[in-house]
């Protein structure tokens, strides 16, 4: 079993560009760049890299296997109905009548394809894993922090007018 320290940033960095780009272009026809990087940040992902008074929709999968983790992708709440008309084919009046849980699962989704093609990078890098099930949060003015083991790693990506972050926590202890 591989160790975890084994795994470089840039094979995490490369990963998760690959895996936000392809399925924002694949799924929402939308083009992403990456901006920025936080790598190794300590405490939580909040002000600094997204604004937090705003509300926000955050979808979670973690990977269990030769390495363990989860990526949280963090989505204005904005960029979140903007992307499930895309995704859905609706319009925003469409949406609005459908409500909240549409919404949900469409991150919900996005976020299992995302973690899903990070974690293909991972199985043939030799770093083999499965995923947990996705989660959503919704919410503003909250962060999230990790705990003192993992390994964390902040993206930055624009698209659309409009900022996502991924954080990625790996856990360093076997």
């Amino acid at each position: 079993m591989p160790a975890t320290e084994q795994i470089s940033e840039t094979l995490i960095r490369d990963n998760i560009e690959r895996a936000v780009s392809h399925v924002l272009k694949t799924m929402l026809g939308l083009d992403s760049k990456l901006a920025s990087a936080a790598v190794g940040q300590k405490g939580p992902v909040g002000a600094e890299t997204i604004d937090s008074t705003r509300p926000h929709v955050v979808g979670t999968v973690g990977f269990l296997g030769d390495v363990n983790g989860l990526i949280y992708l963090h989505l204005d709440l904005e960029f979140a109905k903007l992307g499930t008309c895309h995704l859905l084919g609706m319009t925003a009046d469409e949406l609005a009548e459908a409500g909240d849980e549409v919404i949900n699962d469409a991150i919900g989704e996005l976020t299992n394809m995302t973690v899903g093609s990070f974690k293909n990078g991972l199985n043939d890098s030799g770093y083999v894993c499965k995923l947990t099930i996705p989660s959503i949060l919704r919410g503003s003015n909250f962060t999230i922090e990790p705990i003192g083991t993992a390994a964390r790693y902040v993206y930055h990506f624009d698209c659309a007018g409009h900022r996502i972050v991924t954080d990625i926590l790996i856990n360093l202890e076997e």
